[in-house]
């Protein structure tokens, strides 16, 4: 079965970091561009950040520039989204996306 999954989230204070990651299974992320979304409650769903397949291009949504950073590691087959700084607004679901499928989300809530 072909499919991604999405791990990594939690709760934190204000402040404070989450990886997450999103690994493919059953198929090889390689040749793919990733992209991490996030919902929150009431919410459109948004695009947060991508990464080419070659991990030489990213991109970030200006809300988090300079405090999230998305990576690739091919050989695990895994993309991840480094958070750091978290605020409450970041608080969402987060899904990557590639190919053509979504992961199933991990929830990201920073309160104090």
């Amino acid at each position: 079965q072909l499919q991604l999954v999405d791990s990594g989230g939690g709760l934190v204070q204000p402040g404070e970091s989450l990886r997450l990651s999103c690994k493919a299974s059953g198929w090889f992320l390689e040749r793919w561009a990733i992209g991490w979304f996030r919902q929150a409650p009431g919410k459109e769903r948004e695009g947060v950040s991508c990464i080419s397949s070659s991990g030489g291009f990213t991109n970030y949504t200006d809300s988090v520039k300079g405090r999230f950073t998305i990576s690739r590691d091919n050989a695990k087959n895994t993309v991840y989204l480094q958070m750091n700084s978290l605020k409450p607004e970041d608080t969402a679901k987060y899904y990557c996306y590639a190919g053509a499928l979504w992961g199933q989300g991990t929830q990201v809530t920073v309160s104090a």
